[in-house]
């Protein structure tokens, strides 16, 4: 697997690593990671959270980009703020997941190649 903004952790597998880092991340109460399959450079998946708020975005070949569904951490009409590249961003409840699940999203995809099924994403 290949992960941009990951730091160089020795000893661990890549997998490991971003676990970690996201642990780390989680810690602080925020942060951003992008991960795409070792080999290509899409699909990658971005998660942004801050708090128990967080958004998971798809980027494709064809420069096409989706949004995955919220699970009802908040109201569909709510607002939520997470950080995106290091910038706060506004999203609507509909797009918002707990950060739990949003890390087991991105946890899947880079374990097993997994996006989930089509009616999981919004396309933007």
């Amino acid at each position: 697997m290949n992960f941009r903004k990951l730091p160089d952790l020795a000893g661990h597998s890549a997998v490991e690593g971003l676990a970690l880092h996201f642990e780390e991340l989680r810690l602080s109460g925020e942060g951003y990671i992008e991960a795409c399959l070792q080999g290509d450079d899409f699909p990658y998946l971005t998660l942004g959270f801050r708090g128990d708020h967080a958004i998971v975005h798809r980027f494709d070949e064809s420069g096409g980009s989706c949004l995955h569904v919220g699970d009802g951490t908040v109201a569909p009409d709510a607002e939520v703020e997470v950080v995106i590249m290091d910038e706060p961003a506004v999203f609507t409840g509909d797009v918002v997941l707990s950060t739990a699940h949003a890390w087991a999203v991105l946890s899947d995809f880079v374990q097993n190649g997994q996006l989930g099924e089509p009616n999981e994403w919004i396309v933007l």
